[in-house]
Formats: structure tokens, C-alpha cells, sequence
């Protein structure tokens, strides 16, 4: 063990976190922050979710929690762990565990007492920090070091924490992509490359959230390339990724000073064509907004390009501000990085510059030309809202009348009526 520092000025030092620590502290228990908050912290990125771990056993973490008129749920408990929430911020408390026999994800394990095996059992050098109540950073597997390197590294053999569960393949290139600087570690991502078979194994909830995950990650690009160039992202999508696009994606995004956006960045990597995102809304398992939002991307994109004011109106009409942004950011990434930005800027934010009008005629004044209730009402509708759009929005009542006295008597030669 090397208990390298102490760490004076964390945010669980205060408020409902040091209520907690101080209150598993003691009478022959110990907790201590691990994993993500301190790793964040030491970064210098805010820590987020504080997790605890501690020697006591569930039920008397529950016990003790009780004693203080904190809220607790077992929420796994037959895996350790227990969520105190206190003054409405939860806190995952999980007892330190052991493998006791190694076969996947269902590992059975035991409660113990020694952090230094409950640190190996973690998965990435850098999540195996942990902080005792008085500021004592502990680190048994050379975390410290690969935090200040900012270098993601399994703990002990690749492969066989591979093997454990294959989504830490996922996890390897996400947390690169969010913590780590320069290349991916070559013995991870060997291995990562080794165990990619296994990658079928995982359900499709597990997947779809390491890889949104990972679509918004500072380092996305690169560590989506590196994935790429593995034959990673062909298990994970069953069908090709487009690198380009989503490297002009993430480029149009910053150039617009657009927050990273999950959903859009996966049509860029992984959608040409509609059936594209069909596929990929079932490899991981999209939620009905996510699929339609994916859908509507695909759908047509290329009839974007080249696009003049007035046309680019029509369409922001008919798709809505949502679906024609979407759109229009997937068809600019797919025309390349080399692509020339000014037209592309000029369509892309038209909706901030012009807001459509309401189509102005109503059913009354359709009927008040003699035409019935009924479908063939709907249909002329639609007739003179075409026209309208044609007519670049005519406002005016001589032009609107027009529209409708000329919708209506087409109709009725069309039809014989």
C-alpha cells in the first residue's frame, strides 16, 4: 500500500458527505470515497456522484443509518450495497467484496475487510483511489500515477478483466475518451482488440450506455477512430462507421458552440441511410424518441445539399426547428470537413434568423367557396398550403384568396366536381 497524500480540500470534507463518512466511521468500521470523485478530483473536473465504500456489512450500514434518521435503500444489497439519502443527495454505500470463484459478470463473491483486495477487484488503476475521512489518499495498484499521466490502464492482466465482462472493453475506450491524453494504452487496447468476439455477449442496455456515453467525450474522436481501425465499432453496430462524418460533426458542433450531443453524433458515426438507424436502434436498444430522432436523420438527408434560401424555408416548415437542425448538421458532416463552411452555416442556422409563419387559410375559407365537409376538404387543404409554400409565404389577402380560388377550382377540374 502507499498512502501518498492527503487531500484537504475535497468537497466530502462538508455538508450531507462528511455526514455520512463520520457517521461509517468508527466502532470498528472504516469508509472512504473511491473511485470516480476522486480520480475527478485529482484531475481538477468536478466530482460528481460521491460513492463510499466500508468495511460494515449492509445490514449495519442500514442499522447505523437508521440510528441517525437517514434514509436508506437497499438498492443491491445482495451485492453490498445500500443508497443513504441524506437532505435528498443519494450516496452508494458498497461493503468491500473478494472474488471467491471467477466465472464473468457472476462472480461470487464474499464481504471483507481489506481494501487492498477490494482495489484489484476494481477495473481501471485510476478508479482504485480511495480517501480516508482524514484525508489520507490511499493507492494500491499505482493509480496516482496514471491519473497524473492521464493514462487509463487495467489492473492486473487485460485479458482476464476482459474475460470478467467484456463491456469494460466499452469501458476502456470511454474512459479514455473522457479522462485520458494521447494514444490508448497499447496492452489494453491489444487486449481490447483480442476479447472483441465477446463484445456479442452484452445486452444492448449495457452497450447503449457506455457508447452515448462515449459520443460526448472530450476525446471521442480519437478514441471512436481507435475503436474503428480495431474492428470495434463493427460488433458493436453490425454494420459500418463512418469516421469522417463524425469527426466533421464534432467540428461543426464547436464551430456552432453546440453542447456535444449524443443521438446526433451516432447518426454522424454510424447512419447513411434510414435502415441504418433502424439497425442501430435495435444493436442498442435506442428509446422510441431516441429511434425516431435517429430515423428522421437518415431520412432523405441528402437532398439538403446545396439547398437555396427559399427551398431551405420550405423544408424547415415541413420538418419543425428540431428535425430540420438535425438534418441539415448530419448532411454538413457528411459533405466532409473540407466541406466549404459558409453555406452550411447560412443553412444550418436559418432557424435563428427566421421563424415560419402559421399557414394562414382555415377550413372556413374553403367552405365558404362551396366545398364539403369531408375528405376531400383535408386534401385541398393540403393543395393550397403547397401552394402557399411555392409562393415563398404570400401574406397578403389578394394572394391568399388567389391561392384559395385556384386551389379550389383545380380541384374540382381534377376531380369533375
Amino acid at each position: 500500500m502507499s498512502s501518498v497524500r492527503r487531500l484537504e480540500d475535497a468537497p466530502w470534507n462538508s455538508g450531507a458527505a462528511a455526514r455520512v463518512l463520520a457517521l461509517l466511521n468508527g466502532d470498528g468500521a472504516e469508509a472512504r470515497v473511491v473511485g470516480g470523485a476522486v480520480r475527478n478530483l485529482l484531475i481538477g473536473l468536478p466530482t460528481g456522484d460521491i460513492d463510499i465504500a466500508t468495511t460494515a456489512l449492509p445490514d449495519e450500514v442500514m442499522r447505523r443509518a437508521q440510528q441517525a434518521g437517514i434514509k436508506s435503500v437497499p438498492t443491491g444489497i445482495e451485492h453490498g450495497t445500500v443508497t443513504l439519502v441524506v437532505d435528498g443527495e443519494p450516496f452508494e454505500i458498497t461493503t468491500l467484496r473478494e472474488d471467491v470463484e471467477t466465472f464473468g459478470r457472476k462472480a461470487k463473491v464474499a464481504f471483507g475487510e481489506d481494501w487492498a483486495v477490494d482495489a484489484q477487484r476494481r477495473d481501471f488503476t485510476m478508479n482504485a483511489l480511495s480517501v480516508s475521512l482524514d484525508g489520507t489518499l490511499h493507492d494500491y495498484v499505482g493509480g496516482l500515477d496514471d491519473v497524473e499521466a492521464r493514462r487509463v490502464r487495467f489492473i492486473g492482466d487485460p485479458d482476464q478483466r476482459i474475460a470478467e465482462d467484456y463491456l469494460r472493453i466499452l469501458r476502456f475506450f470511454r474512459i479514455h475518451a473522457a479522462y485520458g491524453e494521447g494514444a490508448p494504452d497499447r496492452d489494453g487496447s491489444l487486449a481490447c482488440i483480442r476479447g472483441r468476439d465477446g463484445l456479442a455477449s452484452l445486452s444492448a442496455e449495457r452497450m447503449r450506455m457506455e457508447m452515448l456515453k462515449l459520443m460526448v467525450a472530450p476525446g471521442a474522436c480519437a478514441a471512436v477512430a481507435a475503436m474503428g481501425e480495431g474492428g470495434l465499432l463493427l460488433r458493436v453496430f453490425g454494420g459500418v462507421a463512418f469516421h469522417g462524418p463524425f469527426a466533421a460533426m464534432i467540428a461543426a458542433e464547436r464551430r456552432l458552440d453546440l453542447a456535444p450531443d449524443a443521438i446526433r453524433r451516432l447518426g454522424a458515426l454510424g447512419v447513411a441511410v434510414t435502415e441504418d438507424a433502424r439497425r442501430l436502434t435495435q444493436r442498442l436498444r435506442l428509446s422510441n424518441v431516441e429511434c425516431k430522432r435517429l430515423d428522421s436523420m437518415g431520412h432523405r438527408w441528402w437532398r439538403l445539399r446545396g439547398m437555396d434560401q427559399a427551398t431551405a424555408k420550405r423544408r424547415l416548415y415541413r420538418l419543425g426547428q428540431a428535425r430540420y437542425h438535425d438534418r441539415m448538421m448530419l448532411a454538413w458532416a457528411r459533405a466532409g470537413q473540407d466541406a466549404d463552411p459558409t453555406p452550411w452555416l447560412d443553412l444550418v442556422t436559418l432557424p435563428q434568423r427566421w421563424q415560419a409563419p402559421a399557414f394562414p387559410l382555415k377550413a372556413a375559407d374553403f367552405i365558404a367557396r362551396g366545398v364539403a365537409q369531408g375528405p376531400a376538404l383535408g386534401h385541398i387543404i393540403a393543395l393550397a398550403e403547397d401552394a402557399w409554400l411555392a409562393s415563398d409565404f404570400a401574406l397578403d389577402e389578394a394572394a391568399l384568396n388567389g391561392i384559395a380560388d385556384q386551389t379550389v377550382a383545380r380541384f374540382a377540374r381534377d376531380h369533375r366536381l
